[in-house]
């Protein structure tokens, strides 16, 4: 892998793109990556550099010079391979115009075969040799300087310069004869480093052009499970400053299998990524929109019911259970086996707030008669539930949990007279701290997959909760290079 392409995935990499337009304002979650990110991006571009730079051959160089008192010589260089690389030194650097990288201090220990031939007036028959010989490039410097925007929901690649300059150039002979020892140097100091430069430089290029590729055609989604999956669409202008790049995506939950996505209204998109530690490398900020997108989705596809037939109490999926709490309903249906119905009425409103999160849940709870074959609903009993939970990272998801704050309830029509619902609130609450809250935090527990590329992982990731808004500042793992592509 070509140092350019890893140093170009790295700083994209942990956005996908979605190659769609959005408007202006339809960004739900933005990217920021620090200068600590970028130096953690640089310390591995350092690495697989050297990995792919180790090994590199390059073109034969051959030439004919003068000597005095020899004539003229003839002499080829083949199999130059570098095979050592030392990188002391290295920054990258983002700035309005792009983001620019430099290696400096560069050196280099390049082995070769070289063949010599000449005749001279003092044999009568053409002298050759072909021997190896040592060559150590010292000071060099690398550059590049690229260009990234949003162009149609992709991030575009430009190369705005791109560049390496060797310093100076050392050659050591393993044999052969030594008096041409300083016509070697004079012969082919200069066009070694140039070879070296233009194989470095020819590299970066082609890696730029992969990578432009790859960005072209970066996953449009991130899949959360097999109804829905996160969008992740490049929206407004790519955030360039002196010590950070920023992304912003679209990041509302979208249907699979075509179905519809909910119309959620006007909702704030003004998404600063503020980390209270500045040492993080990467800040991750979501809106609560994000997670109403979510609600309102599996809500609308109607996945938002429950037939509830087993509970820890199972005394109270009989009438029997019931019978000093409703009795009319024991008198009518004696030892009769009930069902749970749970439909939420609404979809469930998030709200976050500084240092909480909170949900607000409408259901209605219809109770079920089971006779023979028959399924006879008896009263319906109307929920609003308050919760509040906690967020936190596991692995590359966003998960959480809810509790129960409070909750509120009111009978919407009975079959069976009128219900005495404080002697009914009692066993609601055990309901749903026993059955609802647990099937809920379930499902949060598998979260929200965070826009990471395959490879990286967060690591020591800290979750700042302020108005309308989730914030996860964390350090990042790499631990795949070999699969990045």
């Amino acid at each position: 892998m070509t140092p350019l392409i890893l140093i170009l995935l790295l700083l994209s990499s942990l956005v996908h793109g979605h190659a769609q337009s959005q408007p202006k304002n339809q960004s739900f979650i933005s990217l920021l990556i620090t200068q600590n990110g970028l130096d953690f991006v640089k310390d591995l571009l350092v690495k697989e550099a050297i990995s792919s730079i180790v090994s590199l051959r390059l073109h034969n160089i051959e030439k004919s010079t003068n000597i005095p008192l020899v004539g003229n010589v003839y002499m080829m260089l083949s199999n130059i391979t570098i095979n050592q690389i030392d990188v002391p030194l290295s920054f990258v650097k983002p700035g309005e115009t792009g983001i620019s990288i430099i290696a400096s201090g560069v050196s280099c220990n390049l082995t070769m075969n070289w063949y010599y031939s000449y005749s001279t007036w003092l044999v009568p028959f053409r002298i050759s040799d072909r021997v190896s010989a040592q060559v150590q490039v010292e000071g060099m410097e690398v550059g590049l300087t690229l260009g990234l925007e949003n162009k149609e929901g992709s991030l575009n690649l430009k190369l705005k310069d791109c560049g390496s300059h060797v310093e100076d150039i050392s050659i050591k002979l393993d044999g052969g004869a030594s008096w041409l020892y300083q016509g070697i140097v004079d012969a082919f100091e200069e066009q070694i480093g140039s070879a070296v430069e233009n194989a470095i430089t020819k590299k970066l290029k082609e890696g730029i052009s992969r990578f432009g590729s790859y960005l072209r055609n970066l996953p449009k989604e991130v899949p959360v499970d097999e109804h829905a999956s996160l969008n992740v669409t490049f929206v407004n202008d790519v955030l360039l400053s002196d010590s950070s790049v920023g992304f912003e995506t679209n990041g509302l939950f979208i249907g699979n299998d075509s179905l519809p996505i909910p119309h959620l209204g006007h909702m704030n998109s003004n998404l600063p990524v503020l980390c209270t530690d500045s040492s993080k490398m990467l800040g991750i900020t979501l809106d609560q929109a994000v997670f109403n997108s979510a609600s309102a989705l599996y809500y609308d596809a109607k996945f938002m019911h429950w037939i509830v037939d087993q509970v820890p109490d199972q005394s109270l999926l009989n009438t029997a259970g019931w019978r000093f709490i409703i009795p009319q309903l024991y008198k009518k249906y004696p030892n009769h086996d009930m069902n749970l119905n749970v439909s939420l009425s609404s979809p469930p409103v998030v709200e976050i707030s500084n240092q909480k999160a909170g949900a607000h849940i409408f259901a209605d709870l219809t109770i079920d008669v089971l006779e023979d074959d028959k399924v006879i609903p008896v009263a319906c009993i109307s929920l609003l539930i308050q919760g509040s939970g906690s967020v936190n990272i596991n692995g590359n998801n966003l998960v959480g949990a809810v509790r129960l704050d409070d909750f509120a309830m009111s009978l919407e029509w009975s079959n069976i007279g009128n219900l005495r619902m404080y002697l009914i609130q009692p066993v609601m609450w055990t309901l749903i701290e026993t059955v609802f809250l647990p099937y809920v935090n379930a499902h949060l527990s598998k979260g929200i997959p965070m826009p990471i590329i395959h490879g990286f992982t967060l690591q020591n990731a800290e979750i700042i909760l302020s108005t309308s808004r989730v914030t996860v500042c964390s350090d990042v793992a790499f631990g795949e290079s070999k699969k990045l592509l």
